[in-house]
C-alpha cells in the first residue's frame, strides 16, 4: 500500500464526510438568534433551546475533528450520526407540511430532501463507526465494477473467533491473522 492508500484517501474521505458540520456550528454562532428560533421550533420545550443549541455547536465542532484525526473516531461518528437522526426528526419533519406534491417550491419537499440528506450522512458515519477495510486505490481503478466484501459471497457474516489457546498439532495457531488478502479484499 502506498501513502495514497494509507494517508491521503482515508483523510479525504473523512474530511468530505464531516466538512459541513464546523460550518454549521459557525453559522449557529454567528446567527445565534436565528438558530435559537429554529431550536425552539420543535415540539420540545422552548426553555431547553439554548442548551440544545450549545450542545449542537459542541457536537458539530468536536466530533468532526475527532473523526478526521482518528481520535476516538468511532465514538465521535456514532455521536454525530445520532445528532443527524435527532436533527432530521426534530427539524425536517416533512410529513407535517402540506403540499408535498404541489407544483413549484414546496416546503414539505425541501424538508424531505434535508431529512434524506441527514440519513445519507448517518450511513457514512456508520461506516466510520462499524468500519470497513479500504481497498488500495490502484485496485479500485483496476476493478471498477467489483463490489466491496460486504456485498460478496466471500464476506463472512461474522468473523470466526478462535480461543487464543487453539493450536494445531505442530503448535501453530489455527486462527487467521486477520490480514487482508493479497488483492486487498477485492472480488474478482
Amino acid at each position: 500500500m502506498t501513502w495514497l492508500d494509507v494517508v491521503l484517501v482515508p483523510l479525504l474521505i473523512r474530511i468530505c464526510l464531516v466538512v459541513l458540520f464546523p460550518f454549521s456550528a459557525l453559522d449557529k454562532i454567528l446567527d445565534w438568534n436565528g438558530a435559537l428560533k429554529q431550536a425552539k421550533s420543535s415540539f420540545l420545550p422552548a426553555s431547553i433551546a439554548p442548551a440544545m443549541l450549545l450542545l449542537a455547536i459542541v457536537v458539530e465542532l468536536v466530533t468532526p475533528v475527532c473523526i478526521v484525526i482518528g481520535w476516538h473516531d468511532r465514538l465521535a461518528a456514532l455521536v454525530l450520526a445520532g445528532f443527524c437522526v435527532v436533527s432530521a426528526l426534530l427539524y425536517h419533519n416533512f410529513w407535517r407540511y402540506p403540499g408535498f406534491w404541489a407544483k413549484g417550491d414546496s416546503k414539505a419537499r425541501s424538508h424531505f430532501w434535508d431529512f434524506l440528506k441527514n440519513f445519507g450522512l448517518v450511513g457514512g458515519l456508520m461506516l466510520v463507526t462499524f468500519g470497513t477495510s479500504l481497498v488500495p486505490a490502484d485496485q479500485v481503478v483496476r476493478h471498477l465494477l467489483s463490489s466491496t466484501q460486504v456485498y460478496t459471497r466471500k464476506a463472512p457474516l461474522m468473523p470466526a473467533i478462535t480461543p487464543p489457546s487453539a493450536k494445531d498439532a505442530s503448535g501453530s495457531d489455527t486462527h487467521s491473522s486477520g490480514a487482508q488478502p493479497e488483492n486487498g479484499g477485492v472480488q474478482q
